[in-house]
């Protein structure tokens, strides 16, 4: 089995190291991720510069390289290059330094990298662990999974699927274990903080918080993980909206 890792917080990634030493279980592994962190930069592609690549590290079973770009370009980019003549088995990215639950999916740099991979017909996870701390604790991680690995190698989700995993951040032995759920309805309540440089020059500084509009919702993945519980969100790239394209079908006449 050949994994391809990547992310969107860099190959320097604490996350990253933690997935990339859990994957070697699996099989052979190769890592392309960003230079530096690309956070929220959901599928965006470097289109105005060249995208750059060196190797970092290789050994037996291992190679690590390093791209210019953001999460989707690494993407790209090894399947273009490094998996030219066989596709990789599966491609799992993070383990994300922060939530990426709910509306989240539109923004994360991680999520991309995961959703450009079934473009290329590749089962794609993207790991998430709630705390932003690079010093974060990833032993829940560690123990949760590979039993979430297990039943991906005993029954495989879709290709055209890619799975949002997120771990709260809990102690191993606090997390109450593993929910199948739906990304939650809600939006980030986002305000712009005026601040002034030290030219003297205005600067607009994004802050702001996350607003669960259905927090009474057992099956939504934001309550999942509030209630110490793994989940895991079933994704596609198929915008669609089935229901209202059937209900205009029936209404608007061209």
């Amino acid at each position: 089995m050949h994994i391809f890792i990547t992310n969107d917080d860099g190959y320097l990634s604490p996350g990253l190291a933690t997935l990339t030493a859990l994957m070697r279980a699996y099989g052979d592994v190769t890592v392309v991720a960003p230079e530096d962190g690309q956070s929220g930069m959901s599928n965006a592609l470097t289109v105005k510069v060249p995208v750059r690549m060196r190797c970092v590290r290789e050994e037996p079973g291992l190679a690590v390289y390093a791209a210019s770009g953001t999460p989707t370009d690494c993407v790209k980019l090894a399947m273009n290059t490094l998996f030219a003549d066989r596709k990789p088995d599966l491609l799992v990215s993070g383990i994300n330094h922060g939530s990426n639950v709910s509306v989240a999916v539109i923004y994360s740099g991680t999520l991309g990298a995961a959703a450009e991979g079934t473009l290329y017909g590749v089962r794609s996870i993207g790991f998430s662990l709630t705390d932003y701390s690079r010093e974060a604790d990833f032993e829940g991680c560690r123990v949760y999974i590979p039993k979430i690995m297990a039943q991906v190698l005993a029954q495989p989700f879709a290709p055209h699927v890619f799975l949002n995993v997120n771990i709260p951040n809990l102690p191993a032995g606090a997390i109450k274990g593993i929910r199948l759920g739906r990304q939650t309805k809600g939006a980030w309540s986002e305000e712009y903080e005026k601040r002034i440089d030290p030219t003297g020059t205005p600067y607009y500084w994004l802050t702001g918080q996350f607003v669960n509009h259905e927090p009474d919702a057992p099956e939504a993945d934001e309550n999942i993980v509030q209630q110490g519980y793994i989940a895991i969100v079933p994704h596609h790239v198929d915008m669609t909206e089935y229901c209202e394209l059937q209900r205009l079908s029936k209404l608007w006449r061209f």
